[in-house]
């Protein structure tokens, strides 16, 4: 994608769907580092996110409802191309 290109969501109801899974992971391409991988009904891998990106983005979030949270954002952050996978 270039930089002149929209990144475009899913309607949440349509994520909300989609997604199965979401979950915390070591990045196998950085040691110590952090993502959070989006799965499918089928197990597909769907995307995945930065997860000192979401948290920066969500933040301030108390520790009882960060769960919850990232969740909803991730929700309604998934790309309109995970419909193809």
């Amino acid at each position: 994608m270039n930089r002149d290109e929209e990144v475009r969501f899913l309607p949440y109801e349509e994520a909300v769907s989609l997604v199965a899974a979401i979950q915390e992971e070591e990045d196998v391409d950085r040691p110590n580092h952090r993502i959070l991988t989006v799965y499918n009904h089928a197990d597909k891998e769907v995307c995945w996110f930065d997860f000192d990106e979401v948290m920066r983005a969500v933040a301030p979030v108390d520790k009882t409802s960060e769960k919850e949270v990232v969740c909803q954002y991730i929700l309604n952050h998934i790309p309109d191309w995970a419909r193809e996978i």
